[in-house]
């Protein structure tokens, strides 16, 4: 917000990204769906903290039945005053209008998403330059995500200190957590930053648990030793997404699950994403035959790394995570798979 109101170029855009695509990740939809004045209420006070009028919700597809609800939450904002023009009297001007995504995962990425909302293929911009400097139409856009919107009004209401006092020391506030996978009570969660995997699992209902992904598919799958790290920025990724897994389910068919997911959803547009998380898949399914080595998995281990830091965007920067950590922290199960054989 702070490098968007700096910038000298207008008109400048507030862009919420509702593009909720994550793997087991639904939070979004329950802040759309009951929640959606505090999203356009937030989404206000960032146009005017910035010097915007014009906000877009960027949907997914997938929510087009939500579509409905939010024009006519709108509408009644409009007629109460609360949005268009002279906002209760202020001189401030700002309207919110929203635009459909079509299904696809690398629009979650802010770059791709703008792009889409300009009319091109949803593909990663090089940065810098950064949206804050030229963003949709080449202007200042503020991208933030349907929770950090809604938390808006609440901190502008409480406090920063009220805010501040929840979470640990680097990493403030509370936040919303996705629980779904074997588990009793899944749901959405608000839970404050340094919670452990295990408070977690013992406030879902979950038992016989054997792994944890964190943080969405992009994110890495914790084993049993690990149950007890914090989710913060300083710990495990605290993504909007936990799954978890008990001691029933196949990793290799969990893991195979994810990197389906990241080749179908790769752009295609650099080759490190491109081609690694083929090449990630096709180890997977010699590990299920029985014909990936050790000295072969080394190799797929540097794949993975450089794929870290030489893909484009966040979708092959952090594709790798799911196999890496994975293969690191269940290799004595996936390993010990007896070989096929052919009838």
């Amino acid at each position: 917000w702070q490098a968007t109101a700096k910038a000298q170029k207008t008109p400048k855009y507030i862009v919420c990204n509702a593009d909720e695509g994550e793997p087991g990740t639904f939070k979004d939809r329950i802040l759309l769906s009951d929640y959606s004045e505090k999203l356009f209420e937030g989404m206000t006070i960032a146009g005017k903290a910035v010097g915007s009028n014009k906000g877009i919700v960027y949907l997914r597809g997938e929510y087009r039945y939500l579509l409905k609800k939010l024009d006519k939450v709108l509408n009644r904002l409009r007629k109460i005053g609360y949005l268009g023009k002279n906002i209760l009297n202020s001189g401030f001007d700002f309207d919110i209008e929203i635009v459909l995504g079509s299904g696809a995962y690398i629009c979650g990425e802010e770059t791709a998403l703008i792009e889409s909302l300009e009319g091109n293929r949803g593909e990663a911009r090089n940065k810098p330059p950064f949206p804050t400097d030229e963003g949709y139409l080449g202007c200042p856009t503020v991208v933030n995500n349907v929770e950090t919107f809604s938390y808006v009004p609440y901190i502008i209401n409480k406090g920063t200190d009220w805010f501040m006092e929840i979470g640990t020391e680097k990493s403030k506030g509370s936040k919303l957590f996705s629980i779904s996978g074997d588990v009793k009570f899944p749901g959405v969660y608000e839970l404050p930053f340094g919670v452990s995997i295990a408070e977690i699992l013992e406030l879902v209902g979950a038992r016989d648990t054997k792994a944890v992904q964190v943080g969405g598919a992009s994110g890495i799958c914790i084993s049993k030793k690990d149950f007890d790290k914090p989710l913060a920025f300083e710990s495990l990724p605290p993504g909007g997404s936990i799954i978890v897994f008990n001691k029933s389910r196949d990793m290799l068919k969990v893991l195979k699950n994810f990197i389906e997911f990241f080749v179908e959803e790769s752009c295609g547009q650099c080759t490190p994403c491109r081609e690694g998380n083929y090449r990630l898949l096709e180890a997977v399914e010699k590990l299920e035959r029985g014909e990936c080595s050790i000295n072969y998995l080394k190799v797929l281990r540097e794949l993975a790394e450089s794929m870290k830091y030489t893909s484009k965007c966040g979708l092959g920067q952090t594709s790798p995570n799911a196999f890496l950590s994975i293969i690191d922290n269940f290799k004595g199960e996936i390993l010990a798979r007896p070989k096929k054989v052919n009838d």
